[in-house]
């Protein structure tokens, strides 16, 4: 099986020129098949403050009502996602930029009203990606750059950047041995959430349960590593959590991150 990497690139990265201009270069030089997935959640609040229109949050995650629908749909898969392509291609990266309602290529069900109305926000399953077109567009050389948004009875929803991530990993390990790799801007995961040197350099369910039973991880990163043990026990090989400026050497072996494996 080829190698496949799904990488995933966050909002303090999309909005540090210098960080960003590295991190593509980067990117572009990987010579094996890949998918970029970007968020971009502080420049549509940046906007939309510009434009008067209010983001709210609950316990973390942005409520998407239909201003703020419209606003993170112009961002994402306008302003961020075309932002992107067009310096790609500038680095002799063939990208495709799209959303999960270009090509079917992510289905998705509106997330029902619990106590929390979240609105216009798409919950998805590996089997809501369109892996066969997904693994046609890679084998046409190109390189799809995915914004956060998916699609429900003609609507689109406002999805969660890492759960796209995490479910395309899954939807795509039939066609590849792929690895996720989540780009933030510490260097790993943190035994320590004061001490940045104390990265867990290999982290596997058994002691991923022990240090969560300690409680010894920062709420911040509870998130991603949900999705990272979703994806490895649904058939991803590997999932590293690191610093963007490190890409190079975690898609290597002597990985700089955390690297999670079964």
């Amino acid at each position: 099986m080829d190698k496949l990497y799904i990488i995933k690139i966050g909002g303090n990265v999309l909005d540090n020129e210098e960080a960003l201009g590295t991190f593509l270069s980067d990117f572009a030089s990987i010579q094996e098949p890949k998918i970029l997935i970007h968020g971009g959640g502080k420049i549509a609040t940046k906007i939309g403050d510009q434009l008067g229109i209010v983001s709210k949050y609950h316990e973390g995650r942005r409520i998407t009502d239909a201003a703020t629908r419209d606003l993170v749909t112009m961002v994402y898969s306008g302003l961020i996602n075309k932002q992107i392509t067009a310096r790609l291609q500038n680095l002799n990266c063939n990208a495709i930029g799209v959303t999960g309602t270009d090509g079917n290529l992510i289905r998705a069900v509106k997330r029902p009203i619990g106590k929390i109305d979240y609105g216009f926000v798409g919950d998805i399953a590996p089997e809501d990606v369109n892996a066969a077109f997904l693994n046609f567009l890679l084998q046409q050389n190109t390189v799809p750059v995915f914004a956060p948004l998916t699609h429900a009875q003609g609507e689109i929803l406002n999805t969660n950047a890492d759960t796209i991530t995490a479910v395309m990993g899954t939807a795509l390990s039939k066609y590849f041995e792929v690895r996720l790799i989540f780009c933030f801007e510490k260097e790993g995961v943190l035994k320590d959430v004061n001490d940045p040197k104390s990265v867990i350099r290999n982290l596997n369910s058994e002691l991923y349960q022990k240090l969560l039973d300690e409680g010894s991880f920062h709420e911040g990163i509870l998130p991603k590593l949900e999705n990272a043990f979703s994806a490895i026990r649904s058939g991803v090989k590997e999932v590293l959590i690191g610093e963007h400026s490190h890409l190079i050497a975690n898609i290597g072996r002597e990985t700089k991150g955390t690297l999670i494996t079964a």
